[in-house]
Formats: C-alpha cells, structure tokens, sequence
C-alpha cells in the first residue's frame, strides 16, 4: 500500500465522510509521512502508479484518480468522473457526472468539466469557457468535447481525437451530405466562438 487513509482526520461534504490521506512510502514527489487530500475510500485513489491527492482536494462517490495523475489545491473529482494518466487537475475545477481528464491534460483555475465530456491529450482547460460538449449528435448520439490546447482547439468524438481543422475534415469525408454534416459543422463553429472568441 502506497497510503491509508486517517480515520480522525475527516470532512463531511454532502454528508460523505472524506478522509485525509498519509503516504505510507516515497513515491514520485510524495514523501513517506506526507499528508495529502481527502477521499471517501480506497477505491477513489489507486494504490499503484503515482497518483496523489494534495492539499484540499478531494474525491468521492465513485471518481477514481490513478496512473500519475495529480489532484491538487481545492480540485474536486466526484460522482463517476476518472482522472488518469497524467493529467493535473488544480485550482478550484470541478470534474463531476462521467467525465473524464487524461493524457497530460491540465485542468485549473476554475474550470469545469461535467457531464460525458473527454478532455485528454494536452488540453489545457484554465477557464469554463476553454471546452464545450455537445451531446446526442452524430450517427452514434454520442458526446463531441471541444477544448483548448498550446495548439488550437481540439476534439475527441468517440474513436476521434485530433484537432478542430481535421475533425472538420473528417465529418466532410464521412457525413458528406447528411444532417450529422451539417450538425457538426454547426457545432464547431460554436466551438470557435466558444473557446477562441472567433465570429
């Protein structure tokens, strides 16, 4: 066990006990002895890789946190949301429902990612408005998220992550002709004005 969790060491939060974690060894930057964030159980944190809970952050319902992804300041990971790989989700941001945050994605500030939404790769989501889901389009009715990187926005729609410009080239190849055609190219210009402000 790379930790445990402190059972006099408590907050409540929507009448769930979170308790505050203790590394039990070293591990990445993580010092045996170190006190970390607040989890309502061990299966909100993994106990292998390097995942860490810092600060005030906190996890609970059925959110996993694991792989080397890192919880810190005042984040909030709960309902069924996962945060992993190695993706650091800081700030005052809030990851809740099914969402997810991977790759080296950075979440902060006070961002929000709710819902289905996907963020992964190298998205770099510090306000509200740097993502955008649109949910029920295409031909599987399925969650299309927009957001921001270093490198322009970004999608990930079902089996599809790339950027904006190839995923409009992409629904041209595939949707030619079809209201999904229309739908998505409709949604990405929203997602222009949405996170870059382009009218």
């Amino acid at each position: 066990m790379k930790y445990e969790l402190l059972e006099n060491d408590f907050i409540e939060v929507l009448d769930k006990k979170l308790y505050r974690i203790r590394a039990l060894k070293n591990f990445n930057r993580v010092e045996q002895g170190e006190l970390g964030g607040y989890i309502e159980k061990y299966d909100n944190l993994s106990q292998r890789g390097n995942a860490w809970v810092y600060g005030n952050a906190v996890v609970y319902g059925d959110a996993r946190v694991y792989g080397n992804a890192e919880l810190c300041d005042n984040a909030v990971v709960c309902g069924n949301a996962r945060v992993y790989g190695n993706a650091v989700v800081c700030g005052n941001t809030r990851v809740c429902g099914d969402a997810e945050v991977c790759g080296v994605a950075e979440v902060y500030g006070d961002a929000r990612v709710y819902g289905n939404a996907r963020v992964c790769g190298n998205a770099l989501i510090c306000k509200r408005n740097d993502l955008i889901t649109v949910s029920n389009i295409g031909s599987r009715n399925d969650t299309t998220t927009f957001f921001n990187t270093d490198n322009g926005i970004y999608v990930k729609c079902g089996c599809f992550y790339g950027s904006i410009e190839e995923f409009e080239e992409a629904v041209k190849d595939v949707h030619t002709g079809t209201k999904h055609e229309v739908i998505y190219l409709k949604t990405i210009e929203l997602a222009k004005i949405q996170i870059k402000g382009e009218v």
